[in-house]
């Protein structure tokens, strides 16, 4: 077992007994602002539950609004949706509304606000400023902006999707080799993120999530044949298995995507710039995990620990992976 193997267990054991059961419960907050006739508001405003918990922000209107409406609850599995109808004045062209209590937070909230005359922005906001002043309308390069950030905290927020991509680093050996299947593992779930997130392709979320674990768990599997020197699949194609899994991943990336919504007018622009922050996130992933590979030549481990770090590091894959499969699995049967 070489010094790098001994490595890289150390960091993702670690990793893994540090990570969450589930893989994506820091999810954004998503406010909705649709001005359905003047000076009058459809406002949607749903907050992630983290462990059965709902995030402690709330929404603070502008002192001139008043609701035509009282707001109404919807409890889902992972978020609390919220609905009111109100009323300003003045409108809302100028006013700010607030998040209080986002800034105690490491979540961020995307607004998108839709206006009478057609006009339309999308905003991400962030705990260091946790407002948003409505506009006229936004920029494209805002636009798409919002989307590749949240693309990029996405991927870096979605446990499994990692998980996935480290058991593609420790099966692939050469670097060329890695090159190729990742890139595949990217042509396939953007494929799918595409078609699922306009609608051409529509795949329940739940199984999807469940299968999901059960492709990490899968290819935990093939790590240990591998090493034994037993036939492997994934060894001997693994451009070809990253693809067939990509496929399936892009539909938990669209499940993501289609909560928060696509911007009417800049839809195309939106799932560019989505689709290149996730990218961009797994290359960020890919290259810390590569890096600290190459730190491994100035630190010395315990012969021990050279010897079983790659087989503790895939048993721990295969454990969380198979534990987030049940957990999936008995979510939607219930």
């Amino acid at each position: 077992m070489s010094l790098r193997s001994a490595f890289l267990g150390i960091l993702f054991v670690t990793f893994g007994l540090f990570s969450t059961a589930s893989a994506h419960e820091s999810r954004p907050a998503y406010m909705e602002v649709t001005e359905i006739a003047p000076h009058r508001y459809q406002i949607v405003w749903r907050t992630p539950l983290l462990s059965g918990m709902r995030l402690p922000v709330a929404l603070r209107l502008p002192e001139t609004a008043r609701n035509v409406t009282e707001p109404t609850l919807r409890e889902l599995s992972d978020s609390l949706i919220e609905r009111r109808l109100v009323e300003l004045d003045k409108g809302l062209t100028g006013a700010r509304i607030e998040i209080v209590g986002l800034q105690a937070t490491i979540t961020d909230a995307l607004v998108r606000v839709q206006l009478l005359d057609g006009t339309y922005s999308t905003t991400l906001v962030r705990p260091s400023k946790p407002w948003i002043e409505i506009a006229t309308s936004r920029s494209s390069l805002e636009v798409a902006f919002a989307y590749l950030m949240h693309g990029i905290e996405h991927i870096l927020l979605g446990y499994d999707h990692l998980l996935f991509v480290l058991a593609l680093i420790l099966i692939v050996r050469r670097g060329r080799v890695l090159l190729i299947t990742v890139t595949a593992f990217t042509i396939a779930h953007s494929i799918t993120l595409s078609l699922a997130t306009l609608g051409v392709v529509h795949v329940p979320g739940p199984p999807v999530e469940a299968t999901i674990a059960l492709s990490i768990l899968l290819l935990a599997c093939e790590i240990i044949r591998s090493d034994r020197g037993q036939p492997s699949l994934t060894a001997q194609w693994p451009w070809l298995v990253a693809f067939s899994f990509g496929l399936l991943h892009g539909f938990g990336f669209a499940g993501a995507l289609t909560e928060i919504g696509l911007p009417q007018g800049d839809i195309p622009l939106a799932l560019f710039a989505f689709n290149v922050g996730v990218e961009v996130g797994q290359l960020i992933f890919i290259a810390a995990v590569l890096g600290a590979l190459r730190l491994t030549k100035w630190i010395k481990f315990p012969v021990f620990v050279k010897r079983h770090a790659r087989l503790a590091t895939t048993y721990a894959i295969g454990i969380m992976a198979a534990y987030w499969f049940i957990e999936r699995l008995a979510g939607f049967t219930a």
